[in-house]
């Protein structure tokens, strides 16, 4: 049998080290795939894992996520979503669509192929390291390629990410964060909140990475929560029964004043293989602020392959997140999430994930800021480069006092 894995956020050369306090690495296996696959997920041009990868008949056309997938209902009667639906396996499909593959979604069959040597290699290599007792890069990266997209990136249809407005590009070209080439380092606040190990942020946290890419849906009445392997963070949502109901549940938004780190989120039943979700009064802030409090997430991880770097775009109070899950057949959802924030980004912005369920795949813990000394650790080496006192705190606000420019400084950040 072929197993996958989820390890602890560790350090590869170039990132900060977040992580001290080694755990175990959780033993997954991928979904065995059914003899055949059904209609809607053969219509949604991802087979399960371990299928036989078939390109579509026109590439350079988005296909329709399928409708026809009626799935069992919980016993208080709405849409029974839960298990375990890890993304480990499309985690090297890339954000953005690179230049090689024209205007197509999909790849060919050629590719295709290519794609699925790749992830047998990474199986393989996983079977060999666990035979030798020993841990290398068979364990340390759970990065497959399973589905057919070129991209995450569906939409703009040319697969690239809409430009940022100058506004939000002064912003993210003088953020400060461990994954900026060169930055120098005095305090908290010249690292990202991942850095820190607060949070990825939102929606940056629904997008895959080389590891802990576990995702679990669990449900009661009334109410959908999806817990996320890095970091641990849940999402707790309520959800109407269907969208005239949902307006009502509208009308327990937060006041604009009122942010977190991912939000609020709340859903509704459209049909009965669809969950909609609304995530609004997300916290916002930029890269720039000596505040570390003030600070907000990237919206998008640099971490996830094909996203800008950096990991410094700022967020405004306007962003808005919606999402749409789709069960396509038992083991199939179709995630596709929608980012606007007008004030950041010139124009909306679609992705596309296929989640196949993996009911093997374990959580395990995420034991990043117990024993961290990282942040200590970069500090001390730059100051020491500069030439400059180690046992200096350092000024918090070198950066010079807040501007209008800085979401913080105009209350963006509350």
């Amino acid at each position: 049998m072929s197993f996958r894995k989820s390890t602890l956020r560790l350090a590869a050369a170039s990132v900060l080290v977040a992580t001290i306090g080694l755990g175990s690495a959780a033993i997954s296996a991928p979904a065995k795939a059914p003899a055949k696959a059904p209609a809607a997920a053969a219509n949604s041009g991802e087979a399960p894992i371990g299928a036989a990868p078939v390109a579509v008949a026109d590439p350079t056309k988005l296909l329709p996520i399928p409708k026809d997938y009626h799935p069992k209902k919980t016993q208080w009667g709405e849409p029974d979503f839960t298990g375990m639906w890890p993304i480990d396996s499309i985690a090297s499909i890339p954000f953005a669509r690179g230049p090689q593959y024209g205007n197509r979604f999909y790849l060919n069959q050629s590719e295709l192929n290519a794609r699925e040597k790749q992830r047998q290699g990474s199986l393989q290599r996983y079977e060999e390291e666990a035979k030798q007792g020993k841990i290398g890069m068979g364990h340390w990266v759970e990065s497959d390629a399973a589905g057919s997209q070129t991209s995450l990136l569906v939409d703009p249809a040319d697969g690239k990410l809409p430009a940022m407005t100058p506004w939000a590009q002064t912003l993210y070209k003088n953020g400060r964060s461990s994954w900026v080439n060169g930055q120098p380092y005095d305090w908290v606040s010249d690292f990202d909140t991942w850095d820190r190990c607060v949070t990825r942020g939102f929606p940056a946290s629904m997008l895959p990475f080389r590891y802990n890419n576990g995702i679990r849906i669990k449900q009661s009445p009334g109410y959908v929560v999806i817990d996320l392997e890095m970091i641990h963070d849940s999402r707790v949502i309520p959800v109407a029964p269907n969208k005239a109901a949902f307006e009502q549940l509208l009308k327990t938004r937060w006041p604009a004043n009122v942010r977190t780190w991912f939000g609020q989120s709340l859903g509704y039943w459209d049909g009965d293989n669809t969950l909609v979700i609304e995530t609004t009064n997300i916290k916002a802030g930029d890269s720039v602020t000596g505040d570390n409090i003030a600070r907000g997430p990237s919206p998008l991880n640099m971490a996830t392959i094909g996203v800008p770097p950096n990991n410094t775009i700022p967020t405004s109070p306007d962003a808005k997140v919606v999402e749409r899950l789709t069960m396509v057949s038992p083991n199939q959802i179709m995630y596709e999430m929608t980012y606007s924030d007008p004030k950041v980004f010139t124009a909306p912005f679609t992705v596309r994930e296929p989640w196949f369920r993996n009911e093997k795949y374990a959580f395990y813990e995420y034991a990043c800021f117990e024993g961290d000394v990282q942040v200590r650790n970069y500090i001390n080496a730059s100051r020491t480069q500069r030439g400059l006192k180690t046992s200096e705190i350092g000024d918090p606000n070198r950066v010079g006092a807040l501007t209008d420019a800085s979401p913080a400084a105009s209350g963006a950040s509350q």
